[in-house]
């Protein structure tokens, strides 16, 4: 970001691609019931436990319905730019985007598993792996993505309780238009990943000049 206002069109490419195959993947799959789309593709600690290790990674590809995929198209376009951007354009850069963005997604399943073990119902969605993306993006916030910020500095602290304000509400009262049940303990698990992982990242990908002072 360097200090500068980015236009919107300027995002760049790695998390428009990613906006777009949650869009595009989503307007494919609206044709076909979401009941065989989400016991194939969906993320369940039971289907874990059999063995099915595709399976963490798969739900990443389909959600529930066009609000949906919408809203975490919208966020992994918000809080991506930032991210992609701080990593850079570079092989090296979009390679760390696209390694965070995963192992948010991953890890977040896994945490989901590790809080439900043995649970049979069927978690979609790239949220995981989006709120991956918004905890990375915290740490740039208050150095306008010069560096990593701080992990005690006030944006990482207000962006980490708004997120768990807002999930626990989802929690009881169910998501937003929807009123349906959410996995949010996958998304606080991703925002973890993020918010740690763009540490390690910066390190393993030669940012090590943008680290926290």
């Amino acid at each position: 970001m360097n200090g500068e206002r980015q236009p919107f069109f300027n995002a760049p490419w790695p998390p428009l691609l990613v906006t777009g195959v949650i869009v595009g993947l989503y307007a494919i799959q609206s044709f076909a019931p979401i009941g065989p789309v989400a016991e194939r593709f969906g993320f369940s600690p039971a289907k874990l436990a059999d063995g099915d290790w595709a399976s963490l990674v798969t739900p990443l590809f389909v959600h529930a319905d066009w609000t949906h995929a919408l809203v975490n198209a919208a966020m992994a376009l918000a809080f991506g730019a930032p991210v992609a951007r701080f990593l850079g354009a570079g092989a090296s850069g979009v390679t760390g985007f696209f390694l965070l963005y995963f192992a948010s997604g991953v890890l977040a399943n896994l945490g989901h598993a590790a809080v439900h073990p043995g649970e049979t119902a069927a978690l979609i969605g790239a949220s995981g792996a989006v709120s991956g993306l918004m905890g990375a993006a915290a740490r740039l916030i208050a150095t306008r993505g010069a560096r990593l910020g701080a992990l005690n500095s006030p944006p990482v602290i207000g962006m980490s309780l708004a997120l768990m304000i807002v999930n626990l509400l989802m929690a009881v009262f169910g998501a937003p238009l929807s009123g349906s049940p959410i996995a949010w303990e996958a998304h606080l698990f991703g925002f973890a990943v993020g918010l740690f992982g763009i540490g390690l990242i910066t390190r393993l990908f030669g940012r090590r000049d943008r680290l926290t002072d």
